[in-house]
């Protein structure tokens, strides 16, 4: 099958590089508002709370300016009933302000949670429908990363970066008016150290971004390393390697060393920087109130609230700046998460498709043409028959396009000319599903879930009683190795059946086809992991056990199909011979040099 050439690190897979733009933000950020607006009653109380916490708390500098005005009589004449009073409510207003934040906090993790929560739904959803040939053309661990890596990117910014720049609105907008309430000839120092503020921290943050970047990129090719010393490690002894890859190790950790400490020490300028700046306003603030003060425009009270006002005015702006990175990662995940969801389905069903049912197993392909991708076929005007409860083995050397064949029995693939038909019926006019369900499929590649082994065995057919299980167990030849397990058929497999050999897990999917009550029979490459003996037993038993089912084995040992009702012989994608083994080696063609070739 066709794969795309996916470049990797030296060491493994890397972590995604650090935060990237996204080419379509206002597209994005559409669509994510959507998925918010799911959620609108928790959108509207949130943004409820975030205006009555940040409210609340802009009122205390105002309480604070008006305690210190309460002082100054001087001594004797300070009103301290009047100071209480005002310390009082500062102190009920900073209470009311946490509380609610709090909750604030509480109701965002709500949201974002909701919101990953439907967006992986999404994309699980939307991964079923999409054909084949969508996941034969992208990397597992791309689609991997969208769904936990990405989605949780997307999560933190809407659990913290949401909140605070929501918060940083308010706050600013407050604080800026009550500024102006104030003074407003002293709001023209902002007019200076606001501007530079910002722009120092995207000078130092757009330098810095590369730099997070590369460190995420070592850090992923250190992993990778790691995970794959790990792995190979049986190898790596076999061939005494140890030194030479402790060596490597060195490298590598130093390269990720260095990248971790130029991101992080570059990236610590920003915060002495902003400091310098917000120190440096607070100073011109309290110079030129004292100026004003001087001339009787401002009190003292005045100006405490002021530099109160001017900290929470400066302080949510460089905090903004300092998340633009984050918010710019986050929306640069949603768009390959919707990017992924925009992808298209596989194609519906004819209309009045009919359900494809008593199925019989006669199966035709004819002049059938076929290639992955435009201009290159790979499949040239073939032609078969297979009879119902026939074997039909398919031989041919590695690209000869036997896999391609079993993907356009499956409708994996529609073809380009031709036509395949199950009982007369060209597939295009039946459903997938009825079609699907009348093989049952087992790979080379095996796969096992979660579960138990009698889970496993049983997974395709429900209300599979034990002694179905055993039975086809035992035409597989793998409930002996089941039954010396410590808790036999309720042994728990875990991380893909690692706690079995690959034979025997390739055992258990045999098996499990067994099971399906389907009236045809693919095996492709199946029994690659078994012995040739016991290959032989299985298909013997298999024989039996599929009596009157159409059956399709795609093998490279000749030997194991000696006993088919039809060998194709595919070659550079036609068939080029067919027949039994006994003719087809009589005949001293093709087939007979792969035959020799592997025996002599």
């Amino acid at each position: 099958m066709p794969r795309t050439n996916n470049p990797q690190p030296a060491y493994g897979r890397a972590a995604p590089a650090g935060p990237q733009k996204p080419v379509h933000k206002r597209a994005t950020l559409t669509r994510l508002c959507r998925y918010l607006m799911r959620f609108r009653w928790w959108i509207l109380l949130a943004l409820a709370l975030t205006l009555a916490s940040n409210l609340l708390a802009l009122l205390a500098p105002m309480l604070s300016g008006k305690a210190i005005d309460s002082m100054e009589g001087g001594p004797g004449g300070v009103d301290f009933a009047q100071v209480g009073r005002y310390a009082l409510w500062m102190l009920v207003f900073y209470a009311a302000s946490s509380a609610l934040a709090y909750l604030l906090s509480v109701i965002m993790i709500t949201i974002s949670r909701k919101v990953t929560y439907s967006m992986r739904a999404d994309i699980f959803n939307h991964l079923a429908t999409l054909p084949v040939g969508y996941f034969d053309t992208h990397p597992a661990g791309d689609i991997l990363s969208r769904i936990s890596y990405d989605t949780d990117t997307i999560n933190a910014s809407l659990s913290t970066d949401l909140v605070q720049v929501l918060a940083s609105v308010v706050t600013v907008v407050g604080s800026l008016g009550m500024m102006l309430a104030i003074s407003p000839p002293l709001v023209l120092v902002f007019g200076v150290t606001v501007p530079l503020s910002i722009l120092i921290t995207r000078f130092i943050t757009s330098h810095t971004r590369p730099l997070f970047r590369r460190r995420s990129l070592k850090i992923g090719q250190l992993n990778g390393f790691v995970e794959e010393a790990i792995t190979g490690q049986k190898t790596l002894t076999a061939y005494c390697q140890e030194e030479n890859t402790i060596r490597k190790l060195d490298a590598v950790n130093d390269e990720t060393v260095d990248a971790y400490f130029n991101a992080e020490y570059y990236s610590s300028r920003v915060g002495p920087c902003v400091n310098f700046i917000n120190n440096l306003s607070l100073a011109l603030i309290s110079v030129c109130g004292a100026l004003l003060y001087l001339q009787g425009l401002m009190t003292v009270g005045s100006i405490s609230s002021f530099v109160l006002y001017s900290r929470k005015f400066s302080g949510p702006i460089n905090e903004t700046a300092n998340i633009v990175g984050e918010l710019q990662s986050a929306l640069a995940a949603a768009e390959r998460v919707f990017r992924l969801l925009d992808e298209a389905p596989e194609a519906p069903d004819a209309l009045g498709a009919q359900v494809l049912d008593h199925v019989a197993g006669d199966v035709a392909l004819e002049d059938v043409s076929f290639g992955y991708e435009p201009g290159h076929t790979i499949l040239h005007d073939l032609s078969l028959h297979a009879k119902p409860g026939t074997m039909t083995a398919i031989v041919g050397p590695t690209g000869a396009g036997k896999t391609t064949l079993i993907n356009l029995l499956m409708r994996f693939y529609d073809v380009d000319s031709g036509q395949v038909r199950v009982d007369g019926l060209p597939v295009k006019s039946v459903t997938r599903q009825s079609l699907r369900l009348a093989y049952s499929m087992v790979l080379q590649d095996t796969w096992l879930f979660y579960g138990t082994i009698y889970e496993n065995i049983a997974y395709g057919k429900q209300g599979a009683r034990q002694e179905d299980v055993e039975r086809v167990a035992k035409a597989a030849h793998i409930h002996r190795s089941i039954q010396s397990l410590p808790q036999g058929y309720d042994t728990l497999l875990t991380d893909d059946g690692a706690n079995l050999s690959k034979g025997q897990k390739q055992l258990l999917t045999i098996a499990r086809a067994m099971l399906l009550d389907a009236p045809m029979l693919i095996l492709d490459e199946a029994t690659s992991n078994v012995d040739t003996r016991t290959e032989m037993q299985i298909q013997q038993a298999m024989r039996e056990l599929m009596r009157d089912k159409t059956c399709f084995v795609v093998a490279h040992r000749l030997s194991t199909i000696r006993n088919a009702d039809c060998i194709l012989v595919v070659r550079d994608g036609n068939v080029v011979e067919q027949g039994t083994h006994e003719q087809l080696m009589a005949a001293g063609g093709f087939y007979r040099e792969l035959y020799d070739a592997q025996f002599q």
